[in-house]
């Protein structure tokens, strides 16, 4: 699938908030709850805070095929270190949105001038996501026992994840 990645902006938001409001549903991956995450805390937390960076996958029929966000880590001192969001539309998904979108980030941060990347929060049994970092060279650091509620799976432990740019 050919596809191409660009700069999100506002008018992108709408179908944004759409998919994250599914993906939080189906409570498998990110921790947020669609009732904490309203559409004005999303459009922070995704596209407008201070340092953050926002871009999406299109198909090249123009559909968004999923979306990232890279920002710091850790404001001052841990400044330094990027921390990336990394959502791929349900039906887009296993077609390599995610290993795009994780190479675009990766680029992006060191554009940035970012040395590292680190994800705080990535659900153990979601071993897609896990094979695809450990394979952009990202290696688990750290592991929170029964640190997320998994909507069939009940408690499950989060990896925290790191590699150097």
């Amino acid at each position: 699938m050919k596809t191409r990645i660009r700069k999100a902006t506002l008018e992108d938001f709408e179908v944004i908030y759409d998919v994250l409001c599914h993906i939080l549903d189906e409570g498998t991956t990110y921790s947020y709850t669609r009732e904490e995450m309203t559409p004005e805390r999303s459009l922070a937390y995704f596209m407008t805070a201070p340092g953050t960076h926002c871009y999406i996958a299109e198909t090249k029929k123009g559909e968004m095929a999923g979306f990232y966000t890279v920002r710091p880590n850790r404001t001052g001192r841990g400044g330094h270190v990027a921390n990336a969001s990394f959502i791929v539309h349900p039906e887009h998904r296993r077609r390599g949105i995610g290993r795009k979108m994780g190479e675009h980030a990766l680029k992006t941060a060191k554009k940035l001038g970012y040395k590292a990347m680190q994800f705080n929060f990535v659900v153990s049994i979601n071993e897609v996501a896990i094979n695809l970092w450990k394979s952009l060279g990202f290696s688990v650091v750290g592991t929170l026992p029964k640190g997320f509620r998994h909507a069939s799976k009940g408690l499950v432990d989060v990896h925290v994840m790191h590699r150097f740019l």
